[in-house]
């Protein structure tokens, strides 16, 4: 029997989503408990989540998932391995494709290949791994295709010889950002916080929305309704844009040049409060 995504979360567009949830496919039973929970999007893991000898049998099991009633994420292999064709070439035949995630996008027309070798319009989120990557940030966020960008923390740790401490990672979070903006993008997804839970996790969710990412990556799926609650508006932000909108309306008189800018903020704020449903939340 068929799992069936999370009401909530399927009706939420995937440019809103903060939380990522990376379902490794090495395992079908790790579809399952993906699919109904609370992520808002759902990534079937073709990369990294599953050992080479493995790669054929976990893109049959995708693609059987994706064919059979389970609707999905995908991320593939990178350009630069020989799994990458094969991994679109299946993909593009299966009904149940919310979009991909490319691994180690280093340049822009990784990107755009990609796209072409898909259904037209299929989104694709450049997952950037390396500090090519980030240097490139700016032109993958332009490049026909892109989706949205997403950071992966762990490839680049390695590949750069960077910590975990914030302020290690912070060019590279503010260049994803930049670029997206540049772009004309939503806002870039962090990194997975690997291991953390509860508390720590909505630490980690504070640097990610310090930094103006807007999505984060998890690895268990109960990680995904913390990442919900600590990257959305906040309770006080919610309230300080109902009080503005509201004297807005009743006919308050711009005081200063700051005026509009905070109009601007109070509006976004009250569209994803809509759009999460948090204004009686």
């Amino acid at each position: 029997m068929p799992a069936f995504r999370n009401v909530r979360a399927a009706a939420l567009p995937a440019k809103l989503s903060r939380s990522w949830l990376l379902a490794p496919a090495a395992d079908e039973a790790n579809f399952a408990p993906a699919l109904p929970s609370e992520a808002d999007s759902v990534i079937f893991d073709m990369g990294d989540a599953v050992p080479v000898p493995g790669k054929a049998e976990a893109r049959e099991r995708v693609v059987e998932a994706l064919s059979t009633g389970m609707t999905a994420w995908v991320r593939v292999n990178g350009m630069e391995t020989e799994y990458w064709a094969q991994d679109l070439a299946a993909l593009a035949k299966a009904p149940g494709l919310r979009g991909v995630m490319l691994a180690m996008t280093e340049r822009p027309e990784q990107v755009t290949h990609t796209a072409m070798r898909l259904h037209a319009g299929t989104p694709v989120v450049a997952l950037i791994e390396s500090a090519v990557g980030i240097e490139n940030a700016t032109a993958i966020a332009s490049a026909p295709g892109t989706f949205r960008l997403a950071f992966g923390v762990g490839d680049f740790r390695r590949d750069t010889g960077a910590s975990d401490d914030p302020m290690a990672l912070a060019y590279a979070r503010s260049k994803l950002v930049v670029a997206s903006r540049v772009g004309q993008l939503p806002g870039p997804i962090d990194g997975p916080t690997v291991g953390a839970l509860g508390e720590e996790l909505l630490e980690a969710c504070k640097v990610t929305a310090s930094m103006g990412m807007t999505g984060k990556l998890c690895l268990p799926p109960e990680a995904a309704d913390t990442i919900n609650k600590g990257l959305p508006p906040s309770e006080s932000e919610i309230r300080w844009a109902h009080e503005l909108l509201s004297a807005h309306a009743a006919g308050a008189v711009v005081g200063d040049g700051s005026y509009l800018p905070r109009l601007a903020r109070a509006e976004k704020i009250s569209s994803l409060a809509d759009s999460y449903g948090l204004w009686n939340a």
